[in-house]
């Protein structure tokens, strides 16, 4: 056999398989690694620290978590439409008087936080906005998509996939919790506060239910009581107002959680 027929036994085969492999790819840019069961923990890690990431660079310091239904309309009842102008002018009112406006490298305190998406949390991130004040919104990706409302600040609008690390970021800093009228996300997150407060696992903060009339039909408070199920002092982890300035006075009245003390 000659030299130019030998076989070329040495010959380096292509590695454009060992290329393509999954394994091959970085873990950080790896999306089926990322999206696996076994990294669960990680994604739930990862929602946390972006956000938390931003809201220190923006240096939020405390919140007032703004909720209510997403039904609710700028046009719709006449009771939707008072809902709505209240949320707004509620917005507004606190991010002038709460020190959201601070941009002096200061803490922003009372910055408006809402749940990201229309109605009432459109109202209170748009009234946040017609003070010239930052306000956040906490998107959740549901299987109908529900896209952010055009309001909120958009280097403060975050998308969650965890129902739990969203409740907690709206949570965490909240100087109060206001809620509007509601069906079940704005009963989850009323409840979500009640237990925390009721419990102790969470500061003193108010809890400002608006329109009483609509909170007294949909929730058997004394019910509750006479059957034993809460105590006559978990009656007053919550206030009732139905206006701006009504729900502001209250929150204006009570110790700030999340502020250092004068």
């Amino acid at each position: 056999m000659t030299d130019d027929t030998k076989p070329a036994a040495d010959a380096v085969p292509s590695n454009a398989d060992q290329l393509a492999s999954p394994s091959y790819r970085l873990p950080a840019l790896d999306q089926d690694f990322l999206l696996g069961d076994s990294m669960r923990g990680v994604r739930f890690l990862l929602e946390y620290a972006k956000a938390e990431e931003e809201l220190r660079r923006w240096g939020v310091r405390s919140t007032i978590v703004v909720f209510g239904s997403a039904r609710v309309g700028e046009f719709g009842s006449a009771r939707h439409r008072r809902w709505y102008k209240e949320a707004r002018a509620f917005g507004r009112l606190a991010s002038e008087k709460g020190g959201a406006l601070i941009d002096n490298g200061a803490p922003r305190d009372n910055v408006i936080a809402t749940g990201g998406g229309p109605g009432i949390m459109e109202a209170a991130n748009r009234g946040a906005r017609d003070a010239g004040a930052p306000s956040i919104g906490f998107n959740i990706t549901l299987p109908h998509e529900q896209e952010p409302n055009p309001y909120s600040t958009p280097a403060l609008t975050f998308r969650f996939h965890y129902f739990a690390m969203r409740k907690m970021h709206l949570a965490m800093r909240a100087n109060a919790l206001v809620v509007f009228p509601g069906g079940f996300g704005t009963l989850d997150e009323l409840f979500e506060i009640l237990t925390l407060r009721q419990t102790g696992k969470a500061p003193a903060i108010p809890i400002v239910m608006v329109d009483e009339a609509y909170w007294r039909d949909v929730i058997g408070f004394e019910t509750l009581l006479a059957e034993g199920m809460i105590a006559e002092r978990d009656l007053q982890l919550f206030r009732f107002a139905n206006t701006a300035q009504a729900i502001w006075d209250i929150i204006a009245a009570a110790p700030r959680a999340h502020e250092e003390p004068a």
